[in-house]
Protein backbone atom coordinates (compact mmCIF):
# COMPACT_ATOMS: atom_id res chain seq x y z
CA UNK A 1 0.00 0.00 0.00
CA UNK A 2 1.42 3.38 -1.03
CA UNK A 3 1.51 5.87 1.82
CA UNK A 4 1.99 9.61 1.56
CA UNK A 5 3.51 11.32 4.62
CA UNK A 6 2.98 15.10 4.73
CA UNK A 7 4.76 16.83 7.60
CA UNK A 8 5.19 20.40 8.69
CA UNK A 9 8.84 21.31 9.27
CA UNK A 10 9.45 24.13 11.77
CA UNK A 11 8.78 23.07 15.36
CA UNK A 12 7.40 19.74 14.12
CA UNK A 13 10.44 18.01 12.58
CA UNK A 14 13.17 20.68 12.64
CA UNK A 15 13.97 23.10 15.46
CA UNK A 16 15.79 26.38 15.89
CA UNK A 17 18.15 26.76 18.84
CA UNK A 18 15.42 28.71 20.67
CA UNK A 19 12.86 25.95 20.10
CA UNK A 20 14.99 22.91 21.03
CA UNK A 21 13.81 22.87 24.67
CA UNK A 22 17.06 21.24 25.75
CA UNK A 23 19.35 22.21 28.60
CA UNK A 24 22.78 22.93 27.14
CA UNK A 25 25.37 21.75 27.96
CA UNK A 26 23.92 18.46 29.18
CA UNK A 27 25.71 15.10 28.85
CA UNK A 28 22.29 13.44 28.42
CA UNK A 29 21.21 15.76 25.60
CA UNK A 30 20.96 14.11 22.16
CA UNK A 31 23.52 14.85 19.46
CA UNK A 32 22.22 17.31 16.89
CA UNK A 33 22.69 17.74 13.15
CA UNK A 34 22.29 21.19 11.57
CA UNK A 35 19.94 21.03 8.57
CA UNK A 36 19.62 24.75 7.80
CA UNK A 37 22.03 27.65 7.58
CA UNK A 38 21.50 31.26 6.51
CA UNK A 39 24.24 33.80 5.95
CA UNK A 40 26.72 31.23 7.30
CA UNK A 41 24.79 30.87 10.58
CA UNK A 42 23.22 27.58 11.75
CA UNK A 43 19.46 27.88 12.14
CA UNK A 44 17.66 24.52 12.43
CA UNK A 45 18.45 21.08 13.78
CA UNK A 46 17.43 17.42 13.95
CA UNK A 47 18.67 14.85 16.45
CA UNK A 48 21.00 12.18 15.06
CA UNK A 49 18.32 9.58 15.78
CA UNK A 50 15.79 11.65 13.83
CA UNK A 51 18.17 11.72 10.87
CA UNK A 52 18.10 7.91 10.63
CA UNK A 53 14.33 7.80 11.07
CA UNK A 54 13.72 10.40 8.38
CA UNK A 55 15.99 8.55 5.97
CA UNK A 56 14.01 5.35 6.57
CA UNK A 57 10.68 7.17 6.25
CA UNK A 58 11.67 8.58 2.87
CA UNK A 59 12.57 5.04 1.75
CA UNK A 60 9.23 3.47 2.74
CA UNK A 61 6.78 6.24 1.79
CA UNK A 62 6.19 9.31 -0.34
CA UNK A 63 7.58 11.87 2.10
CA UNK A 64 6.38 15.44 1.46
CA UNK A 65 7.76 18.41 3.45
CA UNK A 66 4.71 20.65 3.93
CA UNK A 67 5.46 24.17 5.09
CA UNK A 68 4.27 27.76 5.30
CA UNK A 69 7.78 28.82 4.29
CA UNK A 70 8.34 30.45 0.93
CA UNK A 71 10.23 28.49 -1.71
CA UNK A 72 13.36 30.50 -1.00
CA UNK A 73 13.15 29.80 2.74
CA UNK A 74 12.48 26.11 2.12
CA UNK A 75 15.51 25.99 -0.17
CA UNK A 76 17.79 26.73 2.78
CA UNK A 77 16.94 23.37 4.38
CA UNK A 78 19.02 20.29 3.61
CA UNK A 79 17.22 17.25 4.98
CA UNK A 80 19.16 13.98 5.20
CA UNK A 81 18.86 11.48 2.39
CA UNK A 82 17.77 12.11 -1.20
CA UNK A 83 15.93 15.37 -1.87
CA UNK A 84 12.15 14.78 -1.66
CA UNK A 85 10.54 14.57 -5.08
CA UNK A 86 7.57 16.60 -3.82
CA UNK A 87 7.29 19.50 -1.39
CA UNK A 88 4.53 21.94 -0.48
CA UNK A 89 5.46 25.57 0.22
CA UNK A 90 3.65 28.83 1.03
CA UNK A 91 0.92 27.01 2.96
CA UNK A 92 -0.17 25.11 -0.16
CA UNK A 93 0.41 27.91 -2.64
CA UNK A 94 3.24 26.07 -4.39
CA UNK A 95 3.51 22.37 -5.10
CA UNK A 96 7.13 21.57 -5.94
CA UNK A 97 8.00 18.66 -8.21
CA UNK A 98 11.75 17.98 -8.26
CA UNK A 99 12.26 21.47 -6.84
CA UNK A 100 10.14 23.29 -9.46
CA UNK A 101 6.72 24.81 -8.79
CA UNK A 102 4.04 22.94 -10.74
CA UNK A 103 2.35 25.37 -13.18
CA UNK A 104 -0.97 23.52 -13.22
CA UNK A 105 -1.22 23.81 -9.44
CA UNK A 106 -0.25 27.49 -9.61
CA UNK A 107 -3.15 28.13 -12.01
CA UNK A 108 -5.54 26.21 -9.75
CA UNK A 109 -4.52 28.28 -6.71
CA UNK A 110 -4.72 31.58 -8.60
CA UNK A 111 -8.23 30.77 -9.82
CA UNK A 112 -9.45 29.79 -6.36
CA UNK A 113 -8.06 32.90 -4.69
CA UNK A 114 -9.49 35.24 -7.35
CA UNK A 115 -12.94 33.71 -7.02
CA UNK A 116 -13.25 33.14 -3.29
CA UNK A 117 -11.58 35.94 -1.33
CA UNK A 118 -10.63 39.60 -1.24
CA UNK A 119 -7.38 40.58 -2.96
CA UNK A 120 -4.09 40.63 -1.07
CA UNK A 121 -3.63 44.39 -1.58
CA UNK A 122 -6.87 45.11 0.30
CA UNK A 123 -5.77 42.99 3.24
CA UNK A 124 -2.28 44.53 3.33
CA UNK A 125 -3.75 48.02 3.29
CA UNK A 126 -5.95 47.17 6.26
CA UNK A 127 -3.03 45.65 8.18
CA UNK A 128 -0.89 48.74 7.64
CA UNK A 129 -3.72 51.08 8.58
CA UNK A 130 -4.59 49.32 11.84
CA UNK A 131 -1.24 48.04 13.13
CA UNK A 132 0.39 50.16 15.82
CA UNK A 133 3.92 51.50 15.25
CA UNK A 134 4.76 50.79 18.88
CA UNK A 135 4.44 47.04 18.42
CA UNK A 136 4.74 46.39 14.67
CA UNK A 137 8.30 45.29 13.84
CA UNK A 138 7.93 44.12 10.21
CA UNK A 139 5.27 43.66 7.55
CA UNK A 140 5.91 40.99 4.93
CA UNK A 141 4.28 39.29 1.94
CA UNK A 142 4.97 35.65 1.13
CA UNK A 143 5.03 34.63 -2.53
CA UNK A 144 2.38 37.30 -3.35
CA UNK A 145 -0.10 34.96 -1.70
CA UNK A 146 -0.49 35.97 1.94
CA UNK A 147 0.75 38.54 4.44
CA UNK A 148 2.18 38.44 7.93
CA UNK A 149 3.29 40.85 10.61
CA UNK A 150 6.21 40.41 12.98
CA UNK A 151 5.18 42.01 16.28
CA UNK A 152 6.24 42.67 19.85
CA UNK A 153 3.69 40.45 21.58
CA UNK A 154 4.15 42.15 24.93
CA UNK A 155 2.83 45.40 23.42
CA UNK A 156 0.12 43.88 21.21
CA UNK A 157 -3.22 45.46 22.28
CA UNK A 158 -5.77 43.11 23.80
CA UNK A 159 -8.52 42.29 21.34
CA UNK A 160 -6.65 43.47 18.21
CA UNK A 161 -6.30 39.94 16.81
CA UNK A 162 -9.99 39.24 17.34
CA UNK A 163 -10.94 42.51 15.60
CA UNK A 164 -8.70 41.65 12.66
CA UNK A 165 -10.18 38.15 12.41
CA UNK A 166 -13.72 39.56 12.42
CA UNK A 167 -12.78 41.95 9.62
CA UNK A 168 -11.04 39.25 7.58
CA UNK A 169 -13.63 36.46 7.90
CA UNK A 170 -16.31 37.84 5.52
CA UNK A 171 -13.55 38.64 3.03
CA UNK A 172 -12.48 34.99 2.87
CA UNK A 173 -9.29 35.31 4.94
CA UNK A 174 -8.16 33.68 8.19
CA UNK A 175 -5.98 35.13 10.94
CA UNK A 176 -3.49 33.22 13.08
CA UNK A 177 -1.10 34.34 15.82
CA UNK A 178 1.98 32.11 15.98
CA UNK A 179 4.89 33.18 18.11
CA UNK A 180 5.79 36.73 17.06
CA UNK A 181 3.98 36.45 13.72
CA UNK A 182 0.41 37.35 12.83
CA UNK A 183 -0.59 35.58 9.60
CA UNK A 184 -3.38 36.69 7.28
CA UNK A 185 -4.00 33.83 4.86
CA UNK A 186 -6.72 33.34 2.21
CA UNK A 187 -9.11 30.62 3.33
CA UNK A 188 -8.69 28.54 0.13
CA UNK A 189 -4.89 28.52 0.60
CA UNK A 190 -4.37 25.34 2.63
CA UNK A 191 -1.82 22.60 3.02
CA UNK A 192 -4.58 19.99 2.89
CA UNK A 193 -5.68 20.99 -0.62
CA UNK A 194 -2.16 20.53 -1.96
CA UNK A 195 -1.80 17.21 -0.13
CA UNK A 196 -5.04 15.91 -1.59
CA UNK A 197 -3.77 16.80 -5.07
CA UNK A 198 -0.52 14.94 -4.43
CA UNK A 199 -2.39 11.92 -3.08
CA UNK A 200 -4.38 11.88 -6.33
CA UNK A 201 -1.27 12.16 -8.49
CA UNK A 202 0.74 9.53 -6.63
CA UNK A 203 -2.13 7.10 -6.07
CA UNK A 204 -1.51 7.10 -2.32
CA UNK A 205 -4.11 5.07 -0.47
CA UNK A 206 -3.22 6.38 2.97
CA UNK A 207 -2.16 9.86 4.11
CA UNK A 208 -0.20 10.41 7.32
CA UNK A 209 0.50 13.92 8.61
CA UNK A 210 2.18 15.88 11.38
CA UNK A 211 2.10 19.51 12.51
CA UNK A 212 2.04 21.80 15.51
CA UNK A 213 0.37 25.09 14.52
CA UNK A 214 -3.09 26.39 13.72
CA UNK A 215 -2.09 26.52 10.05
CA UNK A 216 -1.50 22.75 10.26
CA UNK A 217 -4.97 21.92 11.60
CA UNK A 218 -6.57 21.40 8.18
CA UNK A 219 -3.64 19.16 7.20
CA UNK A 220 -4.09 16.97 10.26
CA UNK A 221 -7.85 16.78 9.71
CA UNK A 222 -7.37 15.64 6.10
CA UNK A 223 -5.05 12.75 7.05
CA UNK A 224 -6.01 9.16 7.81
CA UNK A 225 -3.80 9.38 10.89
CA UNK A 226 -1.90 12.38 12.23
CA UNK A 227 0.52 13.37 14.98
CA UNK A 228 1.20 16.57 16.87
CA UNK A 229 3.68 17.50 19.62
CA UNK A 230 2.88 18.70 23.14
CA UNK A 231 3.94 22.23 22.22
CA UNK A 232 2.70 24.78 19.71
CA UNK A 233 -0.56 26.58 19.07
CA UNK A 234 -2.61 23.39 18.75
CA UNK A 235 -1.31 22.22 22.13
CA UNK A 236 -2.01 25.63 23.64
CA UNK A 237 -5.66 25.37 22.62
CA UNK A 238 -5.91 21.70 23.62
CA UNK A 239 -6.99 20.77 20.10
CA UNK A 240 -7.02 17.15 19.01
CA UNK A 241 -9.20 14.66 17.12
CA UNK A 242 -9.88 10.91 17.35
CA UNK A 243 -7.34 10.12 14.61
CA UNK A 244 -4.64 12.45 15.98
CA UNK A 245 -1.93 11.11 18.30
CA UNK A 246 -0.47 13.65 20.72
CA UNK A 247 3.11 12.73 21.59
CA UNK A 248 4.03 13.51 25.22
CA UNK A 249 7.39 15.02 24.30
CA UNK A 250 8.01 18.66 23.40
CA UNK A 251 10.83 20.41 21.59
CA UNK A 252 13.30 18.57 19.39
CA UNK A 253 12.59 15.26 21.17
CA UNK A 254 8.97 15.56 20.03
CA UNK A 255 10.23 15.77 16.45
CA UNK A 256 12.22 12.61 16.98
CA UNK A 257 9.23 10.76 18.46
CA UNK A 258 6.91 11.94 15.68
CA UNK A 259 9.35 10.56 13.11
CA UNK A 260 9.55 7.29 15.03
CA UNK A 261 5.75 6.93 14.97
CA UNK A 262 5.44 8.01 11.32
CA UNK A 263 8.11 5.51 10.29
CA UNK A 264 6.39 2.70 12.18
CA UNK A 265 2.97 3.56 10.75
CA UNK A 266 4.32 3.87 7.20
CA UNK A 267 5.80 0.37 7.47
CA UNK A 268 2.55 -1.26 8.63
CA UNK A 269 1.14 -3.83 6.18
CA UNK A 270 -2.49 -3.12 7.06
CA UNK A 271 -4.48 0.02 6.19
CA UNK A 272 -4.55 2.92 8.63
CA UNK A 273 -7.85 3.47 10.45
CA UNK A 274 -10.52 5.53 8.72
CA UNK A 275 -10.07 9.18 9.56
CA UNK A 276 -12.53 10.97 11.77
CA UNK A 277 -13.57 14.61 11.96
CA UNK A 278 -14.47 16.77 14.92
CA UNK A 279 -16.20 20.15 15.06
CA UNK A 280 -14.26 23.31 15.68
CA UNK A 281 -14.85 25.06 19.01
CA UNK A 282 -18.26 26.72 18.82
CA UNK A 283 -19.33 24.93 15.63
CA UNK A 284 -22.81 23.48 15.32
CA UNK A 285 -23.12 19.80 16.26
CA UNK A 286 -22.22 17.55 13.35
CA UNK A 287 -20.15 20.24 11.61
CA UNK A 288 -16.67 18.91 10.83
CA UNK A 289 -14.04 21.62 10.70
CA UNK A 290 -10.50 22.40 11.65
CA UNK A 291 -10.19 24.83 14.59
CA UNK A 292 -10.72 28.49 13.87
CA UNK A 293 -7.38 30.32 13.71
CA UNK A 294 -7.34 33.43 15.89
Amino acid sequence: MKRLVASDLDRTLIYSAAALQLTMPDPEAPRLLCVETHKHKPLSYLTETAVGLLTELARTSVFVPTTTRTREQYGRIRLPGPAPKYAICANGGHLLVDGVSDPDWQRTVTTRLAGECAPLDEVRAHLRATAGPAWLLKERVAEKLFAYLVVDRALLPEGWIEELAAWAEPRGWTVSLQGRKIYAVPRPLTKSAAVRELARRTGAETVLAAGDSLLDADLLMAADHAFRPSHGELADTGWTAPHVTVVPESGVLAGEEILRLLTARAAEPSPAPERATVPAPGAAPGTAQAPVAL
